[in-house]
């Protein structure tokens, strides 16, 4: 224990008795995340551009299959075979000093970006819901965002656990207005035409986009994972709440860009301009009404990145870190800068694709079971990032050559892969450090 950071030896795995199905845990959770209205804000910009919606619909199967297998399973079963959280679980793959940094301080920065756009789109549908200016930037805005940010800040801080309890609400209400949005438009689906037919540029632009958004939530499949029973609540819950989730949440909002265009050509491919579209008072409340479903996402985010500071940081009290991630989250959000989805998406996906893929491999290599915690830094865990990493973001670089840029997404699926064989080349050659003994191994919850 005394080789053990504090971080890892003062972990309690989560007891047998403290678990459920997943039908009340890791299936209603991600189904939430992805009813937020950042997932499905821009999925049609893009891409219904370039291909029918039923197309587009068969992309978002293969985007949750894709999310499922290769970034959710393998760390949701260390999870659950362990009761461990991602950043005890994680020191197996990139080692008891490496994890300090992945996934342990990564998974809290990028946190901050997730509560900026989280802040900036509640601030930007509020004032829409209201008939007011929603540009960034402005006092109007400005003043939403510091108060919408600050206000739930401090709950996801300090008092979570209170909107814990409303989240399956929450999570209700955007269900039935993309439902709802789509029957309104329905009527012109089948006459949306396609304006610049490019199939490919579509299917590899959606698998980007939903993998870039899924990246962080499949590595804290682990934290969803201790919850879980067995493996049969692993997959289960991984099937309704990833891929099954995935098609509903960005299908109904791609039929109801396609049929809001096809009956009004030119609205737009964002979901705002679509519930613009609609028109009256039943536009104003769902702008409201989507605004009040990014309650549990913003306050999350600052949960998680609380976690994320307040363990690897311990001299350094939680609330203090977690209002330093809202002011820095609010300045992003009231500036604009969260507004850059395709961005973010990017970044998200370039940072942790990789970590989910030399994951994926550690789980394998090691008989599909953790291995324990590895001294010192995983030196595979680490190339197999940084490769990984710089092939995620070749989309965001203008220096690359046009030639490369035509074929480079999903650059996010491409940087797990890499970081998979990376991973699993440097461990065969021995890169892969001795393990340190956590703990009896009848102690361990299974």
């Amino acid at each position: 224990m005394s080789n053990l950071p504090a971080y890892i030896a003062k972990a309690v795995p989560n007891p047998a008795a403290n678990r459920g199905p997943w039908y009340k845990n890791t299936a209603p959770s991600y189904t939430g995340i992805f009813l937020w209205i950042a997932f499905y804000q821009s999925l049609a910009d893009g891409t219904l551009t370039h291909a029918s919606p039923w197309f587009c619909l068969g992309a978002l199967v293969v985007a949750g299959l894709l999310c499922y297998g290769l970034y959710y399973y393998a760390p949701a079963m260390l999870g659950m075979q362990t009761g461990y959280p991602l950043y005890v679980v994680g020191s197996s793959t990139f080692g008891t000093t490496g994890g300090y940094i992945m996934p342990g301080l990564l998974m809290g920065l990028l946190q901050v970006g997730w509560f900026a756009v989280a802040t900036f789109y509640a601030t930007t549908y509020i004032l829409k819901g209201v008939g007011q200016d929603a540009r960034p930037a402005t006092l109007l805005f400005g003043v939403v965002a510091v108060l919408w940010g600050y206000i739930l800040g401090y709950v996801g801080a300090k008092g979570v656990q209170y909107v814990a309890k409303a989240s399956l609400a929450l999570t209700i209400i955007p269900a039935i207005m993309v439902l709802y949005v789509v029957l309104k438009t329905a009527g012109g689906i089948s006459s949306y035409q396609v304006p610049d037919p490019n199939p490919y540029l579509a299917f590899t632009l959606l698998i980007q986009s939903v993998i870039g958004f899924f990246a962080t939530a499949g590595a804290a499949g682990a934290d969803f994972g201790l919850n879980s029973r067995d493996g049969r609540d692993v997959k289960l819950g991984g099937l309704f709440g990833v891929a099954l989730a995935i098609i509903y949440a960005g299908g109904m909002p791609l039929l109801a860009v396609a049929g809001a265009n096809g009956l009004h050509p030119g609205v737009g491919m964002t979901y705002d301009a679509v519930l613009g579209s609609i028109g009256g008072f039943s536009a104003s409340a769902m702008f409201i009404l989507f605004a009040i479903a990014s309650v549990v996402p913003t306050c999350f985010c600052i949960f998680i990145a609380g976690n994320s500071f307040s363990t690897m940081i311990p001299g350094v009290p939680r609330v203090s870190s977690s209002m330093v991630a809202v002011t820095i989250g609010v300045i992003l959000a009231v500036t604009g800068v969260a507004a850059n989805l395709v961005a973010v998406f990017s970044l998200v996906g370039a940072s942790f694709g990789p970590i989910c893929g030399a994951m994926l491999a550690d789980y394998l290599l090691s008989g599909g079971k953790w291995a324990g915690p590895r001294q010192g830094i995983n030196w595979a865990g680490y190339a197999g990032w940084a490769v990984g990493f710089v092939i995620g973001i070749l989309p965001l670089l203008s220096s690359v050559p046009a030639s490369i840029k035509m074929y480079d997404q999903p650059a996010a699926l491409y940087g797990m892969i890499a970081g998979f064989l990376v991973y699993v080349v440097v461990a065969k050659l021995g890169g892969e450090p001795k393990t340190v003994a956590m703990m009896p191994e009848p102690a361990r919850a299974r």
